[in-house]
Formats: C-alpha cells, structure tokens, sequence
C-alpha cells in the first residue's frame, strides 16, 4: 500500500468564530480516507498557541516544511487569521501545499467592502451599501443610509462571518445600537440596503479554470434572518436541493458563482451565497472561502445532492491542493 499522506487540519484560532472552527476541523479530521490520508489535528488557541494532537506546542518554522512533518495543510479557520491570507502566507513562507484559496483569495473575499467592489468591477450584481468606521459622524452616516436606499438596513462588520456581530436595523434611531455591535468586532462596517427574496447558494470546487459548482440549495428558516441561531442552533435551518427557484436563475447561478470564483482570485473551495429576490434580482451576498466543513454543514451537503460523497469532497480538495503547489513550486524554479 502506497505511503499515506499526513494532512494538517487546522482548527480553532483567534477569531470569534473559534467554536464554529473547532466543530468544522474535528469534521475534516475524522472524515479524510484513512487508506490515503493520516490526518493529524492542530489547534490555535484564542491566543494563537498551536497545539498538536498530544498537546505539545507545534514549532513552525520556514525551511522545514509542514507543522509535524505534514505533506499538506488543511486550514478549517473561520474569520481573522485564518480565513483572511494570513495562515495562507504562512504555508507559501513554509512552501508546503495547502487546501483552499492562496493569500489574495483569502484577503479579498475576507473583505466584504473591496469584494463587492471587485465584483461590481465584474458586472456582477451585490447589494448596494455605505461604508463606516469609527470616527464617521453618526447624522451624516443616518442621513447617507436614509437618501441612498432607506430602513430597513443590515449592518455588518466588514471583515467576519458566521453573522457575528450583524444586526438588522428596521429604523434610524436604532442605527447607531447596531454600529456599536458591529465596530467591537471590526473598525469598518457596512450598512447595506434590505433585500428581500429567497436565500440561494451553491457550492465551488476547483482551480480555474476549471471549476465544478453544486445544485443551488436553498436556505429556509424560521427567524427574521438568518442569524448566528438560525445558522447554528439545532433545527434552526435547513437546506433544500435543488432551490425553488426558475431552472434558468439556478443556471444563471452557477455561472455566476463561478465566474466570481475566478474574479476573487479563488483556489479549491468556496461556497457562493445569493439572494434571489422577489423582483427577480440574482445578487451575491458573499463569497465565503472557507465555509463550515462538517458533513452536515451546507457547501459539503450539496456536494452530495450533486453526488460527491463527503470523503471524496476531502479527497479532491487535497488533491488541488497538491496540483496548485506543485504548479505554483514549477513557477518558481
């Protein structure tokens, strides 16, 4: 039997979303082909100590490979240092291959504000918004939100997910509540129009220019939004594949997810969410490069509606992985 290769799995990290991190890489960990792969879980505490499966500190160090010796990393890291480039630029400085998006994938679908911009750039249609940090005058923000496009409103820290730290705002005198929340978690924040339509998304694998995307899936919940309960607590969501939607949108979709894809600068994996309004309107609400990995967690799930079982997914994955470092090692020489 072939070598099996050792696979890093990183979870945890210093972002807010910690917890959903450590659910997504214990996933990853248990359901990679233990006939290909040795899958060996690192830990990045709250303080970003790196922990191995023993509970040793982890040494990385450039000129030795991989943590522990490993052949490829796995990042399964949510929000700020992980998702955002910065463990990206860390695995290129230690030249071993890596799942996921490279440094400016990772940077540029982090940040929801220069994103949407790249996209707009692309003809590809997102939400309108105005754009706030910490010493922006609160009358003229209220005034900006009121002339361009009215309450109800989303705020959001710009550069998180999982819908930490979001808030829908249904009047101006709540507007400032709401910047508060999003400004302890992130010094810009977006105040976006409301749109209001079905929640569809679909899911992205592989290297341009050759990607596959999934079956639109469609999200349905109970809450006003889909907020942090809705996405995490037991029952609060669900999935539905493929989407109600017109068979021409959910083509439109896929072609739509893709090409945003390559405009980001995307590697291996994304999960491409959209709001399909009721006026007809297909708009991308966020590119998220590095999305919830358990079997259950929606990119994987409708993978499998498009019958890629969660074990290959994993496989493919570290497969790309492997085919863009030796392409990017090729470059170099």
């Amino acid at each position: 039997m072939a070598e099996r290769l050792r696979v890093a799995v990183l979870g945890g990290g210093r972002s807010s979303e910690h917890d959903v991190s450590l659910r997504s890489a214990e996933s990853v960990a248990g359901g990679l082909d233990p006939d290909r792969f040795e899958a060996v879980p690192i830990t990045i505490s709250r303080t970003g100590v790196w922990t191995g499966p023993d509970g040793a500190i982890v040494s990385v160090t450039p000129g030795q490979g991989g943590p522990l010796g490993c052949d490829v990393v796995f990042p399964v890291l949510h929000g700020p240092f992980g998702e955002d480039g910065t463990v990206q630029g860390l695995c290129e400085m230690l030249n071993v291959a890596y799942v996921g998006s490279g440094v400016l994938g990772a940077a540029l679908t982090m940040d929801k504000e220069r994103c949407k911009a790249a996209l707009r750039d692309a003809g590809i249609d997102v939400a309108r918004e105005v754009l706030v940090g910490p010493d922006d005058e609160r009358g003229s923000v209220r005034a900006r939100v009121e002339s361009e496009f009215g309450f109800p409103v989303f705020v959001k820290p710009a550069r998180l997910g999982s819908s930490v730290g979001i808030s829908r705002v249904e009047a101006a005198v709540d507007l400032d509540a709401a910047l508060d929340l999003a400004l302890a978690h992130d010094d810009k924040v977006l105040v976006e129009e409301l749109l209001v339509g079905q929640e569809v998304e679909c899911s992205v694998l592989g290297l341009p220019p050759a990607l596959t995307a999934s079956v639109v899936g469609e999200i349905t919940f109970e809450a006003e939004w889909y907020d942090y309960e809705a996405k995490y607590a037991a029952g609060g969501s669900a999935l539905v594949t493929p989407a109600d939607i017109p068979a021409e949108a959910a083509e439109r979709l896929r072609a739509t997810a893709m090409q945003a894809f390559a405009v980001c600068d995307c590697h291996g994996m994304a999960r491409v969410d959209f709001f399909f309004t009721t006026g007809g309107r297909l708009v991308l609400n966020e590119i998220n490069a590095i999305p919830g990995f358990t079997a259950t967690s929606y990119y994987a799930r409708m993978f499998e509606a498009s019958g890629l079982a969660y074990a290959d997914l994993l496989t493919r994955l570290v497969e790309l992985a492997l085919e863009r470092h030796a392409r990017n090692d090729a470059l170099l020489r």
